[in-house]
């Protein structure tokens, strides 16, 4: 494994209390992964089995999600409690894919890929998701033979402690290594930012899923990592939409209140044509959707950011109830997200197309060809979101394709409620993961959902074959010039 990093920086940060807990949890995790690594195929799938149960059955997540809620302030109990599903999602992906010896041959090329472990992982628990993450990525990370250590949020440190303990039970009922699954910060060793990188600085490959803080410090510890890029999921309803309005308006009020909004792939903003634009609000409205009149709505600007438009926290992951109220008014208690309608600027000082995390959805009208929606999306994400999403509620296969053409995102959901379908779905064939890639667009290394495929090595093993290579006159067409080969 690769481990090349100098630790003296970092420990001289640390408390030696600090330093003691991560040198004691990577000894016990380098001697946990050098015994699973030698484990067969069929064992290995049974131990990331018991993994997942241990998290995902209906009781222990239920009181997981109520743990971590109580815990951290923020989040919605009935939604989160959804999210076992993307544990079932991670699991069935897992299983469906080798991790042991040959993965893929392509005989036509001579090739054979055998899979390989890459060692230690780091991974960071979000406060939103103490109970999904931990239990995703352990799962990712033992399937590819790997251990893993986490450093919770402070915010997440009772209920990831308490899933990780979940998970090593599991691992012991099989008879495998519990030291594959490590959290730190459960002693007298406190959780903080040097904490936390120090531990990737330590490993040999850091997954990093939270904040744009989280994801930098991954990226500046010298150590390979594959982070998230900033959230502000967008939808396009074109004027098709009109054909399925009900539908288009249901899936933003899934995507919308997916546990009070806190997704980074929660709509964040619908940029509506004209001709639907009024009915369209309405739809929202019906499903449970409240309009915020003029006043309302500079109300709650001055609620979710300060002056120089930086998110505020208070505000984060809450009840639409919860931040009408904090904003100096109420609102009916059948209403489930706040709608706010946008100024047509798309700038740094324009909040009403940034992300939002919240249960506030903006909707943004564009007017004629569709080539003005395009260029509305194009405009969101400069200012927020680039790399990361788009949706589009459209039966023109034509207006599909002329965004997935130019759309600076990872990917784009059709017809789908965002924050159900990005990180993939029962319904869909995207890879099941709780960690997104926003490609260079969004400062990540990759564009893709992470999944198994980045906690492995691969080793590719060639055999010759017949020559492969076109003459030059193939190969250069127009330009070649058999007089200048002389």
């Amino acid at each position: 494994m690769s481990r090349m990093n100098d630790m003296t920086n970092a420990y001289e940060k640390l408390t030696q209390a600090q330093i003691d807990e991560l040198e004691s949890a990577f000894a016990k995790a380098d001697a946990a992964q050098r015994e699973f690594e030698t484990w067969s195929q069929e064992k290995i799938d049974r131990a990331i089995q018991a993994i997942a149960w241990s998290v995902a059955n209906t009781q222990t997540f239920k009181q997981l999600v109520s743990m971590s809620i109580e815990e951290s302030g923020m989040g919605d109990p009935v939604s989160r409690e959804g999210k076992k599903m993307k544990i079932r999602g991670v699991l069935r992906d897992a299983l469906r894919q080798k991790s042991v010896g040959i993965i893929e041959e392509i005989p036509e090329k001579g090739i054979v890929k055998y899979a390989k472990p890459v060692g230690i992982i780091a991974c960071v628990i979000p406060a939103t998701n103490p109970d999904l993450t931990p239990a995703g990525n352990a799962i990712y990370a033992v399937k590819a033979r790997n251990a893993i250590i986490f450093s919770p949020h402070p915010r997440a440190v009772k209920t990831g402690g308490k899933t990780i303990s979940l998970m090593r039970e599991a691992l012991r009922s099989v008879g495998a290594p519990e030291d594959l699954i490590q959290i730190l910060g459960q002693g007298a060793a406190k959780i903080n930012k040097v904490y936390a990188e120090a531990l990737q600085t330590r490993c040999d490959l850091v997954i990093a899923t939270g904040g744009q803080g989280v994801v930098r410090r991954a990226y500046y510890s010298g150590t390979p990592a594959y982070g998230v890029g900033a959230g502000n999921a967008t939808m396009i309803w074109d004027e098709t939409a009109k054909d399925d309005l009900g539908t288009a308006a249901m899936n933003t009020m899934l995507s919308k209140t997916s546990d009070y909004g806190s997704g980074c792939s929660a709509d964040g903003n619908i940029v509506m044509h004209e001709s639907i634009y009024d009915a369209g609000v309405q739809e929202l409205v019906k499903v449970g959707g409240y309009l915020l009149n003029p006043t309302e709505q500079e109300a709650m600007k001055k609620v979710m950011w300060d002056e120089e438009c930086h998110r505020l926290g208070n505000t984060v992951a809450k009840s639409p109830q919860f931040m009408a109220k904090a904003a100096g008014f109420e609102i009916p208690e059948d209403r489930k997200f706040l709608i706010a309608i946008g100024t047509g600027s798309y700038t740094n000082t324009d909040v009403w197309c940034m992300e939002k995390l919240s249960t506030l959805l903006a909707v943004h009208k564009y007017e004629g060809e569709f080539e003005n929606a395009i260029n509305t999306i194009m405009q969101i994400h400069e200012v927020g979101g680039k790399g990361h999403s788009v949706g589009i509620f459209s039966f023109d296969d034509d207006h599909i394709h002329r965004l997935a053409m130019v759309a600076r995102v990872g990917r784009i959901m059709v017809r789908q409620p965002q924050s159900k379908a990005n990180a993939g779905a029962a319904t869909n064939g995207m890879p099941m993961t709780s960690s997104i890639g926003c490609g260079t667009w969004g400062g990540n290394a990759t564009s893709e959902n992470v999944n198994l495929s980045h906690y492995m090595n691969v080793t590719w093993v060639s055999r010759a074959i017949p020559a492969d290579m076109p003459t030059d006159q193939e190969l250069f067409g127009e330009f070649y010039d058999p007089a200048r080969e002389a």
